[in-house]
């Protein structure tokens, strides 16, 4: 299969690429590949994008929008070998999709401005997709999201059927979480294991409520108190070297001392 070089390429020439990397003279690599042995690509690229994006850094996510969209390009190539669909048959859906969802734009619609636009898109998403009932708009969720923004998604559309569902507001939202607190402490006090499962679950699904209350996205608190705890962590031990001890021989007193430390110093206080 021929193959000409250029100085800028577009997205025929990728397509072309990938046909050429699948066929039989191809790349032993991507001729052995399924939707399945990819599968986790396609997350961490969209993962790095996020993390582009985060980090304002235009170069970066230029090169992994890029890395998204081979994946699209694999995926599609591997069912048009099946005669299937192909990646013209993806980009006619998505064109097709975004027509129907935008009947403002494309139709007679109107709208007063954002909330109903999103209204509009959800109802005519839940109606294409053939979503009779409350409950299979919660069902629809994906699964393998990650597990704060799935609940996150699953609460949100309860509310939608009914707002006592999704807390009439912050303070009654906080009100559950503590709720699950003491039900959490009650299973660990008899040690179930089971039930502490659960009450765990629990808890920090009823903490993804309140942050929902407060219009904060949990999957960010998340990550941002995990940074907060990995700056601190950093600074502990840095104090601790220069004591002369190491992390793992610290006491607890010593710790919990450089802990305080390191929260006020990392916090804007003065160093000690």
């Amino acid at each position: 299969m021929e193959f000409q070089k250029k100085d800028r390429y577009g997205i025929e020439d990728l397509l072309h690429i990938m046909e050429l990397l699948r066929s039989e003279g191809g790349c032993p690599w991507d001729r052995e590949q399924t939707h399945e042995s990819i599968r986790k690509n396609l997350i961490e690229e969209t993962y790095e994008t996020v993390e582009a994006i985060d980090q304002q850094d235009a170069g970066m996510l230029r090169e992994e929008l890029g890395d998204v969209l081979l994946q699209v390009v694999f995926h599609a190539r591997m069912e048009e070998e099946k005669g299937v669909f192909s990646f013209d048959d993806v980009a006619n859906d998505i064109c097709r999709k975004l027509i129907i969802r935008h009947p403002h734009i494309f139709g007679d619609a109107t709208v007063s401005g954002v909330d109903e636009v999103l209204d509009n898109w959800n109802a005519i998403k839940q109606q294409t997709k053939g979503q009779t009932t409350a409950a299979e708009t919660l069902t629809a969720v994906p699964r393998p999201l990650p597990a704060l923004m799935r609940a996150e998604k699953v609460q949100s559309r309860a509310g939608k059927a009914n707002p006592i569902f999704g807390y009439l507001s912050p303070e009654e939202a906080m009100k559950d979480l503590r709720s699950e607190e003491k039900e959490l402490e009650e299973a660990a006090a008899e040690g179930r294991l089971p039930e502490i499962a659960d009450e765990i679950g629990d808890l920090i699904f009823a903490a993804v409520n309140v942050a929902r209350k407060y219009g904060l996205d949990p999957e960010e608190l998340l990550t941002r108190s995990t940074d907060r705890f990995i700056d601190r962590f950093t600074r502990v031990e840095a104090l601790a070297g220069e004591q002369d001890v190491p992390i793992g021989e610290a006491d607890t007193a010593l710790l919990d001392r450089l802990w305080r430390e390191s929260k006020e110093y990392l916090g804007g206080g003065e160093e000690h």
